[in-house]
């Protein structure tokens, strides 16, 4: 399998290369030069236990690592001790349990490893597959990240004390809920630098881009990447779409739906591939919240990124994003796989600007995709957390709630539906006590993680000032 760029400047490469390098040489996201189908596989899928099903998965795209080791790392990553804090303890070897509310709408434990949230199901292999690889090579590498709350802390937790390996995380100063900060800030280990820029996630993920497109930097310092602009994270994502359909499904004649709460595009991206691949999805069904450009597109054909300053700062901070990195590689399927037409529009986002499909043939072919979208509001959030705590007893967090919330607009009798929980409520406490007048509950072991002594560097959003942090711990 030889993955190609969304812009079409670069040659192919495989997959062990695309690990390690994160973005193309011109700027574009890799994809793989077709999806394969596997549609005749689900019935010898449906009982497998969810390493298993990630080795079956991961092997039609990764063919330089040997068979044996990819196995082992995958029975090595998904284990019942890594994603031990289900709610239901007796799942807990599901590593992805389903909590049907009604007999057609569930949700799907995605927050149940080390740092209590979805990022964990991707991050873990990441941190295992660049260590293989990297030991084979003897190379050594520097992550550089942007988090707007989950994604460094799954990164930092999955890559510490891993040899020839260290973390550069961004994250916009102030923006994320004190348990992320706390989660970050407070790892100690040589080999993670937290940096706290003065900005937005959007500014933080523009110095990761920047630094990433500049070749010379990026060689002398061997930059990688675990934000979703690595393949490898989209990849390992799209495994909890076939197991939760196998979860919510008897037979694999049925469909079923998927609500995402989305600000990147890279949860709902592998959705998409998983469907392209023949998982039998009716409708992808995305959810914002108040920054609601994705939506804003899927209704209206508009991809129009918003400046920082018209960035909202809402209870849903890990989407509190104006610009996706991974919609592009959407597009790129969308348009025929089209580079030049990509090009051509990310010129105009690259510029401050917004493009427009609703007149032509792309507009024509948005439906066959299957995407329908909705936001939610703080209001709609608190709302939709007390439901489904009085309801069911069970306490979601604020991205979740955003999920169930656009899921119900958009139900189909007969069709289930999904919503894939993104974390646990105890990384939005003061939200969850708005909603509940109570505390979230969180695991025994992470009590007082707030209190612990925090490091972090403080810096403007600038290119030069996180080089020359690189610079000088490297």
């Amino acid at each position: 399998m030889k993955y190609v760029s969304t812009r079409g400047g670069a040659e192919p490469q495989q997959f062990c290369d695309i690990l390690l390098g994160g973005l193309a040489p011109d700027g574009g996201l890799y994809l793989p030069e077709e999806y394969p189908q596997v549609a005749e596989r689900l019935a010898e899928w449906r009982t497998l236990s969810y390493a298993e099903l990630a080795f079956e998965i991961l092997s039609l795209y990764v063919d330089d690592i040997s068979a044996a080791d990819l196995k082992a790392i995958c029975d090595k990553t998904y284990t019942a001790q890594t994603y031990r804090w289900s709610r239901n303890a007796g799942k807990a070897a599901d590593i992805v349990p389903l909590t049907a509310l009604t007999p057609e709408f569930h949700l799907l434990e995605l927050s149940n490893g080390p740092t209590l949230a979805f990022k964990d199901m991707a991050m873990q292999l990441l941190g295992n597959l660049f260590e293989y690889v990297l030991d084979r090579r003897g190379e050594t590498i520097n992550i550089l990240g942007a988090t707007s709350g989950d994604t460094g802390s799954a990164a930092e937790y999955a890559m510490r004390g891993k040899h020839n390996v260290r973390v550069f995380m961004l994250s916009p100063k102030g923006r994320m809920s004190a348990f992320q900060r706390a989660q970050m800030y407070s790892l100690q280990d040589a080999n993670i630098f937290n940096i706290a820029v003065r900005g937005m996630f959007d500014d933080a993920q523009d110095i990761v881009k920047a630094v990433s497109n500049d070749a010379e930097f990026k060689a002398r310092y061997k930059i990688g990447a675990v934000n979703s602009i690595n393949w490898a994270r989209v990849m390992a994502q799209i495994v909890y779409y076939f197991k939760g359909y196998f979860e919510a499904t008897r037979s694999n004649a049925e469909e079923v739906a998927f609500c995402v709460p989305s600000g990147n595009f890279g949860n709902i991206c592998a959705g998409h591939i998983a469907r392209m691949m023949g998982l039998p999805i009716a409708r992808l069904v995305l959810a914002t919240n108040e920054n609601d450009v994705l939506d804003e597109f899927f209704r209206s054909g508009v991809y129009r990124p918003r400046a920082t300053a018209e960035t909202h700062v809402t209870s849903s901070p890990s989407m509190d994003i104006s610009r996706a990195s991974n919609f592009e590689r959407f597009i790129f399927d969308l348009v025929g796989r089209d580079a030049a037409i990509v090009r051509q529009l990310w010129r105009k986002v690259d510029a401050g600007n917004s493009f427009s499909l609703a007149d032509g043939p792309l507009a024509a072919r948005l439906p066959d995709y299957g995407f329908v979208s909705g936001c939610s509001s703080h209001a709609d959030r608190l709302a939709t957390i007390r439901d489904v705590w009085q309801r069911y007893g069970l306490m979601i967090d604020t991205h979740t709630a955003d999920g169930v919330k656009v899921a119900r607009e958009h139900c189909v009798a007969g069709v289930p539906m999904i919503v894939l929980e993104t974390a646990q409520a105890v990384k939005f406490a003061e939200t969850i006590r708005e909603a509940l007048g109570r505390d979230p509950v969180r695991p025994a072991e992470l009590e007082g993680l707030e209190n612990l002594p925090q490091r972090v560097e403080v810096v403007d959003a600038t290119v030069d000032q996180v080089k020359r942090i690189i610079s000088r711990e490297c």
